[in-house]
């Protein structure tokens, strides 16, 4: 019997991988139509990333929760969905996303929703799980209108091409070729090509030696550097960063030694450098750099210093929309770990992340990027000539997936029909309201492990922590798969002010508090009122 050669069949599952990725461009000609379509949408929560830097976010398995915003989208009677994922979720949180459907009954949604499982916990990723299962593929292809269907992912990688040849339906999101992009290396390459200001830094490295090259070149090149930061090429909201502090070595610095004294410093003090995920050290994190690459670029410094992001999607004809922007509510030993954001960001500064933001896109959309994208940025407050003071803003990474920031923005989006106005940066309901919001998908405190889904629906529904589709305001809740193991939530609160979305957010953690007194509480993240976040408990 003849076999085939494995990488025969790869070339051929991305030729028609390509092939159904045209297609959108026919059957959507314009994004209005997309988002309005009758279709049916293959949801694929997978997160399809290095599985070893995954496991430093606590319950990183329940996130192929945070695309449940997708089921809104059967708010169009025509529209349905099939929503797979690696374990059975439990059934009161689909009730939960169906019942905030306005005007849509409840049985009518749940009809055209198609939940699948996997059945399998295994540390392999979702998309991987699913293609071993041929069966599994079978029963979608047979649910599905191939011609008339889309399927979307939380990022792409050769694993989501191949199941969407398998399946035979278009995958919207970025070819995985062009994964490089979203890379730290990448990053740095598509700022410099677009004309946006980055720090000073280094390309991809794979050893330790030409890291610690790189290191010194760049304090040679700015001797005033306080401290720089080491990444790997590959990481999710920060856990993949360390910081190497180059005080300690000032007698080392460029004028007192020599470049291979200090090489040889610097290598010396990798291991004792800063790593933002509690679980990293240096003997692994060392490891890594032959497997993921890594970059070392400078720390930028500042004393009023925010960490703001701009979101944007390239549209099947090639066109850059600007979604949102966001102030990223950071934390971690070094301010570098992503726990939430609020909408939208700083009006001093907003307008000039969606121009840089357009610079970005269109550099991607030129290297034939689809879909989501998003971009991190430093602002740092600097005094001007006139006595008063200007932002400086640096891009320090790119995102060519769904982020942290996707789903509170979309939830918002879909919930209320509104629209985002690139003219003011602001995002506005039917009704011409202004809307805001805080979200984070990190309210995590051992006092609230134990309590079940069904839990968390009875507080909601006894103290009216529900959102509101009259007002348009109140809390929607996400994660909540989370909570039991890991006493971890995600919440995005909307109000008609920046004011009124933090009271509707410290309310729900007032109440929580309340709900679960009783419990020990040794130790808590939580995001504060006013923007930092504080740590409670012993160190």
């Amino acid at each position: 019997m003849q076999t085939l050669d494995p990488s025969l069949i790869e070339t051929q599952h991305i030729e028609v991988f390509r092939q159904l990725q045209s297609q959108l461009r026919d059957r959507w000609p314009t994004i209005e139509l997309f988002d309005q379509s009758d279709a049916d949408i293959l949801v694929i929560p997978s997160l399809s990333v290095d599985q070893r830097e995954l496991l430093k976010i606590p319950g990183c398995h329940h996130y192929e929760e945070r695309l449940l915003f997708s089921l809104i989208r059967l708010q169009n009677p025509r529209t349905r969905l099939i929503y797979v994922t690696s374990q059975p979720i439990h059934p009161s949180v689909i009730d939960y996303y169906l019942q905030l459907l306005p005007g849509i009954p409840f049985s009518h949604a749940r009809d055209r929703l198609l939940l699948l499982s996997t059945y399998d916990s295994s540390l392999k990723p979702l998309t991987q799980k699913i293609l071993e299962r041929p069966r599994l593929i079978q029963r979608i292809r047979q649910a599905i209108d191939l011609k008339n269907a889309y399927m979307i992912c939380y990022n792409s990688s050769f694993l989501e091409s191949e199941l969407s040849a398998r399946v035979g339906v278009p995958l919207y999101a970025c070819d995985p070729q062009l994964s490089i992009w979203g890379t730290k290396s990448g990053s740095r390459q598509i700022f410099a090509e677009s004309g946006v200001p980055y720090p000073d830094g280094s390309g991809s490295v794979w050893n330790v030696p030409d890291l610690a090259a790189e290191a010194v070149n760049l304090w040679e090149r700015k001797p005033e550097t306080k401290r720089l930061v080491v990444k790997l090429n590959e990481g999710i909201s920060g856990e993949a960063n360390a910081l190497l502090d180059l005080r300690p070595l000032q007698h080392l610095a460029p004028g007192n030694a020599t470049s291979e004294q200090r090489i040889e410093s610097i290598t010396e003090h990798f291991s004792t450098m800063s790593f933002q995920a509690t679980s990293e050290n240096w003997a692994n994190f060392s490891t890594r750099i032959p497997e993921l690459g890594a970059i070392v670029e400078e720390f930028i410094e500042g004393e009023v210093k925010r960490s703001p992001s701009v979101q944007g999607r390239i549209t099947p004809s090639g066109e850059v929309e600007i979604l949102s922007t966001h102030d990223q509510i950071l934390g971690g030993p070094d301010g570098q770990i992503y726990l939430g954001c609020r909408f939208p960001a700083d009006e001093a500064y907003r307008m000039r992340l969606q121009e840089l933001g357009i610079k970005v896109g269109k550099k991607l959309a030129e290297k034939g990027a689809l879909e989501r994208f998003g971009v991190d940025f430093i602002a740092v407050q600097q005094p001007n000539h006139h006595g008063g003071h200007h932002w400086d803003l640096q891009a320090i990474e790119i995102n060519l997936r769904k982020g942290g920031t996707t789903h509170p923005f979309m939830t918002l989006k879909l919930l209320t029909n509104g629209r985002y106005d690139p003219a003011t940066g602001m995002f506005y309901s039917p009704h011409g309201r202004p809307k805001y919001y805080i979200a984070t998908d990190n309210l995590q405190k051992e006092r609230y492990r134990g309590l079940l889904p069904s839990d968390l629906m009875d507080i909601i529904a006894y103290h009216r922590l529900h959102f509101d589709t009259g007002t348009e305001t109140g809390t929607v809740f996400h994660l909540m798969g989370c909570l039991s193991e890991f006493g971890k939530l995600g919440l995005t609160s909307i109000g008609d002010s920046p004011q009124q979305a933090e009271e509707i957010y410290n309310k729900v953690v007032k109440i929580l508090d309340e709900e679960t007194r009783h419990n020990s509480n040794n130790h808590t993240w939580e995001l504060d009122a006013c923007g930092p976040i504080i740590w409670n408990g012993t160190t």
